[in-house]
């Protein structure tokens, strides 16, 4: 019961907003009392804080497999670390939205315990960048700190546009963004110089 309760929850924070949906509308669509919500949460916001967690946690546990894996270099690491994002936007896309969208309803404690989870997430990857730097295998000058924000700012923003059945697939989307990262847009480096 209490993973359906959250899948209801999943679906009707993403739908209509944490603010907008009450306890009531949750279990009105489960059939089942408020009593059995209370059993298993404390509040709404626990909830919302369970889902935060569930989805970050989950993120973690992928990406840490993908950087053990002694079999691939640094670029290959990068590029399967942003194909695990693009392709759960076909999984996860309404976990995703509440992550980045329903954050700020929850309490300072809970926000805490959510953030050591997302900071670990980017300093993994930014720990990436900053090895495929020192081995060569990335440009030296980069920020790794900046460059990271930026990947996961492309990857992440793309949960809100992102049609994995639409016109460009996942492992296109996914090519694009690595091209971008990895050799920018111009033909020619030298045409910007700073």
């Amino acid at each position: 019961m209490k993973q359906k309760l959250m899948e209801i929850g999943i679906q009707l924070f993403d739908k209509n907003g944490f603010k907008s949906t009450s306890v009531q509308d949750i279990v009105r669509f489960l059939g089942v009392t408020k009593g059995t919500f209370y059993y298993y949460f404390s509040s709404k916001e626990e909830l919302l804080k369970d889902i935060h967690l569930i989805y970050i946690e989950g993120l973690v546990k992928q990406q840490e497999v993908i950087l053990q894996d002694s079999s691939m270099n640094f670029t290959n690491k990068l590029y399967e670390i942003i194909s695990m994002l693009i392709k759960n936007i076909r999984t996860e896309r309404p976990s995703a939205r509440i992550f980045s969208r329903e954050i700020r309803h929850l309490s300072e404690k809970y926000i805490e315990e959510i953030k050591i989870k997302r900071t670990l997430f980017r300093k993994n990857t930014q720990k990436l960048i900053e090895a495929g730097i020192q081995h060569g295998e990335f440009k030296e000058g980069l920020r790794p700190d900046i460059l990271t924000m930026g990947i996961l700012g492309i990857t992440n923003w793309s949960y809100y546009w992102f049609h994995p059945d639409g016109e460009v697939k996942e492992e296109q989307l996914v090519d694009i963004f690595l091209e971008l990262i990895l050799n920018g847009i111009t033909i020619n480096d030298s045409v910007y110089k700073n």
